[in-house]
């Protein structure tokens, strides 16, 4: 009795200090994100170079002869060094390869800075491994040489090939890269440390991020951002250029409520993959999914006449038409099913990713999807 005194004692301290149950607390809250993963600031941004280039060295893997203009490339470039082919002359080198060099200007770069370059075989080379990219210039959209690539290739891939023609491939061989291969030797300038305001452009246009951004701006500098649309929120910075740089490094770290977007479903129709973001809803309706099968055979028949009967041998076709047809299946969504309901209830009937877009294709065209479907 004295011990049950005891343990009655105990559990009534314990619900007296249990902490109180929230009911709000199963109500999901708006996801926060760094300001850095939302927006992009205007002014900052990369810029695409291409440039059209020859690799050398190569152990006989290189451009044949049907690839005209390489021939071209390399009396052209024998010709800037006083060496002049005489007239009619193709040559045809199996150790050059043409190519094309790619490369990204980071923002804010600046002369004699290096950036990797991204190789790539223009003709029939077999590969490109151990060969060398010659002087190439680097251009962006204004036509503008904005830097210069040259060094030794870095191939992934690898090609083999027997003398029966049998041959094996490993990743990609006409493509590689050349790490700080290319010397920037032009600026591209920018209005980021001239202009009264900061423009922040939205990744993904809301108007809700966009009214939170302002808000968490507003919340921590002052009455100092305002937006006009759902793409872009404009914020006033300091002039000073060493100001304006700490001040954008203080917006990008500033945790902002993610508005809720619009819940979709992507269809890949290439590869077959369908991606259905949390929150796509589905209104009552009734499915029925069925294949049917069709396929036919050909088994062509030869006819031999008798002996001296002067026929003649004819090959006669013949085909086999079968149809078969799976089991429908039919099955019933709830209003609002959720996306686990779903992606339970298309698994139990052993449903293949084509199969899916088709269903959900038909659920969108009646309604009954509270989504937006995409493909791509």
């Amino acid at each position: 009795m004295y011990l049950l005194r005891i343990l009655r004692t105990l559990a009534l301290a314990l619900l007296i200090g249990a902490p109180s149950v929230n009911a709000t607390a199963n109500i999901p809250m708006s996801p926060s994100k760094p300001l850095r993963s939302l927006v992009s600031v205007e002014g900052v941004r990369e810029n695409q170079l291409l440039g059209y280039g020859l690799v050398v060295g190569l152990q006989g893997t290189g451009d044949g002869t049907q690839v005209k203009f390489a021939g071209q490339s390399v009396a052209n470039m024998l010709k800037q060094f006083g060496v002049k082919l005489p007239e009619g002359t193709d040559p045809r080198l199996r150790n050059v390869a043409t190519v094309m060099v790619s490369a990204v200007f980071p923002p804010g770069y600046r002369r004699g800075q290096k950036i990797d370059v991204t190789v790539s075989s223009m003709g029939d080379a077999k590969s490109l491994r151990g060969g060398l990219l010659l002087l190439t210039p680097l251009r962006a959209a204004d036509s503008e040489v904005y830097a210069l690539a040259q060094g030794n290739l870095v191939v992934g891939g690898l090609s083999a090939q027997g003398a029966s023609g049998s041959s094996v491939t490993v990743n990609s061989p006409t493509s590689g890269r050349v790490p700080n291969g290319a010397t920037i030797e032009r600026e591209i300038e920018t209005d980021f440390d001239t202009r009264p305001t900061v423009l922040l452009s939205l990744k993904l246009p809301s108007f809700q991020t966009a009214t939170n951004i302002v808000q968490a701006i507003n919340k921590r500098y002052g009455a100092i951002a305002t937006t006009r649309n759902s793409t872009s929120v404009e914020v006033a910075a300091p002039m000073d250029p060493t100001q304006r740089v700490a001040f954008v490094a203080g917006l990008e770290s500033l945790p902002v409520d993610v508005g809720s977007q619009l819940p979709k479903v992507v269809f890949n129709s290439r590869t077959g993959t369908v991606v259905i973001s949390e929150g796509v809803r589905v209104r009552s309706a009734a499915i029925s999914h069925g294949g049917l099968k069709v396929i036919i055979s050909e088994n062509p028949q030869v006819s031999q006449p008798n002996p001296l009967s002067q026929g003649q041998t004819v090959v006669t076709p013949q085909s086999d038409v079968s149809v078969s047809q799976d089991e429908g299946r039919m099955f019933q969504w709830p209003e609002g099913v959720s996306l686990q309901a779903i992606i339970d209830t298309v698994n139990s009937t052993g449903a293949t990713p084509d199969d899916l877009m088709a269903i959900l294709q038909a659920l969108d065209q009646v309604g009954a999807i509270e989504g937006e479907l995409t493909v791509i």
